[in-house]
């Protein structure tokens, strides 16, 4: 049966187990929370020396797993099997057989990243029907600042939006990542004040507050030159921490948006919203842009874009600095 990750956690810490557990998906995060929770507490200490095998799909194959996964536990009521890497497995299709009929003393875990089945397969119509079968998307960038905020709601702590575009733009898609600096942040936080501030990510992480790609494409919008070239300057000296193409794919996304926010007939805050994918905080920002920058201008800024992407990765330029390259983009975007 396919099933969420909040269905599978509430029954593993009801001590509900299935025989077989099928966790794959492109985003690692769910399922590294979900294997390491079967590893770590399914068994009591003095039971996993005989009764839990930790196996990588390099060193194994589907007979011997099928092999291990048939023996009876020693002295306990469960013996758990995880297998690791298991994307790496061939013929995995053979494990059809076993899921017919598995042993239900034994907790099996397949821990398939970074990809998915072929649902138009007999293993996967079978792990649906006798197994349970858990697949973890990645998450779009779009999708980034409320996991941020809902990750920290949990916890009791609350995050400013900005804070949140931050974060979204210096640490990208990778919830480990991510929530391995929020844990540090929370760390950080001072007794009584529980949300997370761009002052605080500036303090601990090293994001400056002032001068990253959120802030220069809402510069930008705001067509703000003084602020916009200050920006651009404290990138091209320090272009390691700002690399040319993140800025111009940062760009891109927010112009490619205020090119929907044009065609959009209802342009209520909630609508705009939804339609764009951005927290109704940032709504103001395309309704400033807009004024700034009409429908014809907005498509020859992502025009210019494009041929500024290509020439950054070296098509069509005869070896232009990045700062240079950034400062030419950004001065014919303001004045065009």
């Amino acid at each position: 049966m396919a099933a969420t990750f909040e269905e599978i956690m509430s029954d593993l810490k009801n001590r509900i187990f299935r025989p077989v557990y099928f966790l794959a998906g492109e985003e690692p995060y769910y399922i590294d929370l979900i294997t390491d929770y079967i590893e770590d507490k399914v068994l009591p200490e003095a039971e996993k020396s005989f009764n839990q095998i930790v196996l990588y799909a390099d060193d194994t194959n589907i007979a011997s797993i099928i092999d291990v996964a048939r023996r009876f536990p020693m002295m306990a009521s469960h013996q758990v099997v995880i297998i690791k890497e298991a994307q790496s497995l061939k013929r995995i299709e053979d494990l059809a057989i076993y899921l017919e009929k598995p042993l239900a003393s034994t907790i099996l875990v397949f821990s398939y990243k970074y990809k998915t089945l072929d649902k138009r397969t007999k293993l996967f119509k079978t792990l649906e029907s006798h197994a349970v079968y858990f697949e973890s998307p990645r998450l779009r960038d779009y999708q980034i600042p409320g996991w941020i905020d809902r990750y920290l709601m949990k916890k009791g702590i609350k995050t400013d939006p900005s804070a949140s575009a931050m974060l979204t733009e210096y640490l990208g898609t990778d919830l480990h990542k991510i929530a391995n600096e929020l844990d540090k942040l929370i760390i950080t936080l001072p007794a009584g004040k529980p949300v997370i501030t761009t002052e605080l990510i500036e303090k601990n992480i090293g994001i400056s507050k002032d001068y990253n790609n959120f802030e220069l494409q809402k510069s930008i919008g705001e067509k703000n030159i003084m602020k916009s070239n200050m920006i651009v300057r404290y990138f091209a000296d320090n272009p390691k921490d700002n690399p040319m193409t993140l800025t111009v794919a940062s760009l891109f996304g927010f112009f490619s948006k205020l090119l929907q926010y044009h065609y959009l007939t209802d342009k209520s805050k909630n609508n705009v919203a939804a339609a764009l994918k951005v927290n109704p905080f940032f709504v103001k920002d395309y309704e400033s842009a807009a004024v700034k920058y009409n429908v014809a201008k907005t498509v020859q800024i992502i025009s210019l874009l494009r041929t500024y992407d290509m020439r950054s990765k070296g098509f069509g330029d005869a070896g232009t600095e990045p700062g240079e390259l950034l400062r030419e983009l950004v001065y014919r975007i303001l004045h065009i």
